[in-house]
């Protein structure tokens, strides 16, 4: 049935994407190549396949040898143009994934733009001491006019993209044979253990080249931590029970995750990057006074958008608390595989 949709009802979108592809990779439309190394991190899917945590993780590993810069569109942000993200900014000029690099990594150079090239040679024209040596292209996949030095493909181990049908039937953005262009594949939310066989099975159904490197990755849950520190409550976080609301692509990880500790009273999802208004505030205030002993849990992202809320009800103040994430390798070796993949991109 998917490869029916996609080929008969999804034709003419497939087939633009088709020729996309095929004038950049015949170089009949040019893609920018700079001087400095440009590590790509992307998808073919829309959103929820742990893209900010994999950058994160990029971070940490080079942080310490190079001067490193991110570039991103800054997704559902309101001010228009360029700007170098500060501490200071608030999610809704700049976006939450990119206000949370800049925050978790100050000295990493942090720009929002929809024309990367633009962000990239803004970078290049700072003065040499403060010049990146290294860019990560933040969801820069389908950005085709920046051909990056290295590009890294996250797949979702919950939604594989051979499964999975072009948008609007499913949630593929991009043509599935995309991943086999990349320099490495990353399957990412992966279960704490996979076997060998199954491995060998994810190679196979997304066709990758045996000297593909694929790598196999999971969400490691951090300290739960107050939303609003100077009002909450921490003996809420000793509670059995709990109420999720969230405004990310998927929930379903977070809640599974908290089924170990608490029993989920109620949940409430918001669409992807949704800012928070005050009747939505309201809405969350009621089902935490309709489970008046339960902790409210959400996430990083949805944080930086909640602090900006003004008039927030003190019951959401007192209770609400989010669970920082990052990047986990399932083994040693794709840890380092991970390692070995950078070390050739930030060359």
């Amino acid at each position: 049935m998917s490869a029916f949709v996609n080929k008969v009802f999804l034709f003419p979108y497939y087939i633009t994407l088709k020729i996309r592809h095929a004038l950049y990779d015949s170089g009949r439309r040019k893609a920018a190549v700079y001087d400095i190394p440009v590590i790509c991190i992307g998808n073919v899917t829309v959103g929820g396949t742990g893209k900010t945590p994999m950058v994160e993780e990029i971070i940490r590993e080079l942080q310490d040898r190079k001067r490193l810069a991110v570039v991103s569109l800054g997704y559902k942000r309101k001010k228009r143009g360029m700007i170098f993200v500060r501490e200071e900014d608030n999610a809704k000029d700049v976006g939450d994934e990119p206000l949370q690099i800049k925050r978790k990594f100050p000295n990493v150079s942090v720009v929002v733009c929809k024309n990367r090239n633009q962000a990239i040679e803004a970078l290049l024209a700072m003065d040499e001491l403060s010049r990146p040596e290294t860019i990560i292209l933040d969801d820069g996949l389908q950005y085709l006019k920046v051909r990056p030095s290295r590009s890294i493909v996250l797949v979702d181990y919950n939604r594989p993209t051979y499964n999975d049908s072009l948008l609007p039937f499913g949630r593929l953005r991009d043509l599935p044979e995309r991943v086999r262009k990349a320099d490495a594949v990353i399957v990412t939310k992966c279960p704490e253990w996979i076997d060998p066989w199954e491995r060998e099975k994810w190679r196979k159904k997304l066709r990758l080249k045996t000297d593909t490197p694929l790598i196999f990755s999971k969400m490691i849950y951090e300290k739960i931590v107050p939303v609003w520190p100077d009002f909450a409550d921490t003996r809420y976080v000793y509670s059995k029970e709990a109420c999720v609301f969230t405004g990310i692509a998927s929930d379903k990880p977070l809640r599974l995750y908290l089924l170990g500790d608490y029993k989920v009273m109620a949940s409430h999802s918001f669409g992807d990057h949704h800012y928070y208004s005050r009747k939505d505030l309201n809405r969350i205030g009621c089902m935490a006074e309709s489970h008046p002993l339960s902790i409210l849990v959400t996430t990083e992202k949805d944080r930086l958008r909640l602090v900006d809320c003004k008039n927030a009800p003190d019951t959401v103040k007192l209770r609400s608390f989010y669970i920082p994430i990052r990047t986990g390798f399932l083994e040693e070796d794709d840890r380092n595989a991970f390692r070995s993949m950078l070390k050739k991109g930030a060359e």
